[in-house]
């Protein structure tokens, strides 16, 4: 097959998954995911103060108070996702948004267990689950929304329907929850590890943040893991686990997708556009932010660039947890927060040098892997260019 014939297929591949893209839930559902990350941030930093938990604010217990206050964040980051989603949603069709953020909200608390002993208890309790219930209830009443075209009848309806499960004892919550625990009961293995960064990168590739839909199931389990380990280094007893939540430090430089060498080589890009991309998205990335790459470049539905966007974590999954696993590389023994930049991040949660080494290992990996994706993706841009002028 010639070059010219397998550019053209990927060119209409990437149209028809830009308009795939474009379609009215799920552009709604990027657009009010900031918000709801505003009201996880939030509630976080509140709780946060609330909470008590043993030992001092920074230091070994630190993961114990982040626990504590984040899982219950997860509740509100959902109560306020409903409605934002439901609001973008409205906007974008041309619909009531107010009618349709109330309907929303109102389907979503009434779709909720019945609030019942300590408020953040309860709010830890649905965390799990939150995201997942937000999404489908904002889902089915965009469906009515569009198929009655009315509004008020949609908001109604999808209120209506959540109030009928109370008398049947049936719980969209506890079932979502139900079936997301799988994925946070195979512990500490390399089909968990493997199977979490798959799901993440590819809900990624939709547009949709993987780390945060699967955050409120993922963390609670793998935190605790964390904190096992920091306890029995304490102890000077041998570190129990591996895949821990700072184990994903190793997969994720740059964030979702290992992009920190993405964004490198898009700020040397021979494409104008792109190389202002990787030079905004240059320094985020240094520190494991990489939105405004995903959807500058974009990464997002882009045929070019998803293969490597799935792929590599995958590989660096591999390559850390063999590492471990054999000991060429120490377990993770402290919590440290994603924001912080990979190379000195590893090293702090392991107190091992040699996690320095791995780290950059996997950067040189994701290096090799994305060079080639990008320079298609610049000489597909180069003629979309030249054809357009």
């Amino acid at each position: 097959m010639s070059r010219s014939s397998v550019a053209s297929r990927l060119s209409s591949a990437a149209s028809k998954v830009k308009r795939f893209a474009d379609l009215p839930f799920l552009a709604a559902t990027r657009d009010a995911l900031p918000w709801s990350f505003l009201g996880l941030l939030v509630a976080f930093v509140a709780l946060l103060t609330v909470v008590h938990e043993p030992g001092p604010l920074f230091g070994p217990g630190l993961g114990l108070r982040v626990s504590a206050a984040l899982l219950p964040a997860f509740g509100v980051m959902g109560l306020v996702l409903a409605p934002s989603l439901a609001w973008q949603y409205a906007t974008r069709t041309g619909r009531a948004p107010l009618v349709l953020a109330a309907g929303a909200l109102g389907a979503y608390l009434a779709a909720l267990p019945p609030l019942h002993g300590d408020p953040i208890e309860y709010l830890r309790s649905v965390g799990a689950s939150g995201l997942f219930l937000a999404l489908i209830v904002a889902g089915v009443l965009a469906g009515l929304t569009s198929t009655l075209r009315r509004p008020r009848l949609a908001a109604l309806l999808v209120v209506a329907l959540a109030l009928a499960l109370r008398p049947l004892h049936i719980s969209l919550a506890s079932g979502i929850e139900a079936a997301l625990g799988p994925l946070g009961h195979l512990g500490d293995s390399y089909l968990a590890l493997v199977l979490i960064v798959l799901v993440e990168t590819l809900l990624w590739s939709c547009g949709l943040h993987g780390p945060a839909l699967l955050a409120a199931v993922v963390t609670p389990v793998y935190l605790t893991l964390q904190m096992q380990n920091t306890q029995a280094y304490l102890h000077h007893a041998p570190l129990p686990h591996i895949v821990v939540v700072s184990l994903f430090l190793f997969v994720f430089p740059g964030g979702a997708g290992a992009t920190l060498p993405l964004a490198a080589l898009l700020a040397f890009s021979r494409v104008k556009r792109l190389r202002a991309v990787g030079r905004v998205a240059l320094l985020p990335a240094l520190f494991n932010t990489n939105e405004p790459l995903l959807f500058g470049a974009p990464v997002v539905f882009n045929p070019y660039l998803i293969p490597p966007f799935v792929v590599v974590p995958l590989l660096l999954a591999t390559t850390t947890y063999v590492s471990v696993a054999l000991g060429w590389v120490g377990r993770a023994i402290y919590y440290v927060p994603g924001s912080v930049p990979s190379v000195i991040a590893t090293f702090i949660a392991t107190l091992d040098w040699r996690a320095v080494v791995l780290v950059l290992v996997n950067i040189a990996i994701s290096s090799i892997c994305y060079w080639p994706f990008v320079r298609a993706y610049e000489r597909h841009t180069l003629r979309a260019s030249a054809s357009s002028g």
